[in-house]
């Protein structure tokens, strides 16, 4: 027959492994999402990039996620793309210029990428090569930008990265003027890593900051939603489409919180409460 000194040590051995595989599983889910490798960047998949880019931020070239480009372009120009980023997300741009031979320049060239939100303020760069100089006899000269996490939402005075279209800029910003209309070949890449629910905020945006995206949601009518064609931008958007706005993975927390708190009340409750009745003591009447 089991005692109720058994019994009572048998719930406490239970809620105390429960309550400890509830704390391993919540300290190890959250790196695993942020690094999952396999969520770090966009499948390039097969689909080839575009071959030129635009000269102003009116004309800039889309770039779908992970995916690369490529242009001929002359020294001096201005040349723009554009890509979607999201709420959570990290994006990388990186940039290759193959620069003439070295014999037809006459010095030293500086180069530099910039990225510009959907409300073209320039954005900083947390880490990267954003500015480079290129020897006389380089071959090439390779450019990079990490910005900071996307957020969901901003205060209006603040600078923070914000759902939408992201525009890259590149161009030379030093060089001997002899040098100026040298062809070079050109190559920007972009790239996006997840970082989960860490970095959300509370709030969102009603839209996202793609240029024409309030002139298409109001000139949507019910003879294009009744067919089901789904609404393109010129920008583009990411594949999985935007952020609804509402779920982040911080949901996943806040219930494993609510379990783990009432395994530690019922834990609490089974040290406090003593053993009951010994066995000898009868009941009163």
């Amino acid at each position: 027959m089991t005692t109720p000194l058994r019994r009572t040590r048998g719930i406490r051995l239970a809620l105390t492994g429960a309550l400890l595989a509830g704390l391993t599983l919540l300290t190890t889910a959250g790196p695993a999402l942020a690094d999952d490798p396999s969520a770090s960047a966009s499948p390039a998949g097969d689909e080839a990039g575009p071959t030129e880019a635009g000269t102003t931020f009116r004309t800039a070239t889309a770039l779908k996620q992970g995916r690369s480009g490529t242009a001929q372009a002359s020294a001096g120009d201005y040349l723009y793309w554009v890509f979607p980023a999201d709420a959570g997300q990290r994006p990388t741009v990186e940039a290759t210029v193959k620069l003439p031979e070295s014999a037809a320049r006459r010095g030293t060239s500086t180069w530099q990428v910039d990225v510009y939100d959907g409300l073209r303020r320039r954005q900083a760069c947390m880490y990267g090569h954003q500015t480079r100089k290129a020897a006389a006899d380089a071959a090439t000269v390779e450019l990079s930008c990490v910005l900071r996490p996307v957020r969901a939402w901003s205060e209006p005075w603040a600078n923070d990265p914000l759902p939408g279209s992201y525009y890259i800029r590149l161009t030379v910003v030093d060089l001997p003027a002899a040098d100026l209309g040298l062809p070079v070949d050109v190559e920007v890449k972009t790239s996006i890593k997840e970082l989960g629910g860490g970095h959300d905020g509370g709030g969102a945006l009603a839209e996202p900051l793609v240029p024409g995206v309030s002139v298409a949601s109001a000139g949507e009518t019910d003879d294009t939603s009744a067919s089901g064609a789904p609404r393109t931008l010129a920008t583009g958007e990411p594949e999985d489409g935007w952020a609804s706005g509402w779920w982040t993975d911080r949901w996943l927390w806040t219930v494993g919180g609510g379990v783990l708190a009432a395994l530690a009340a019922v834990f609490g409750y089974s040290l406090t409460r003593g053993r009951g009745r010994p066995a000898h003591v009868p009941p009163s009447v």
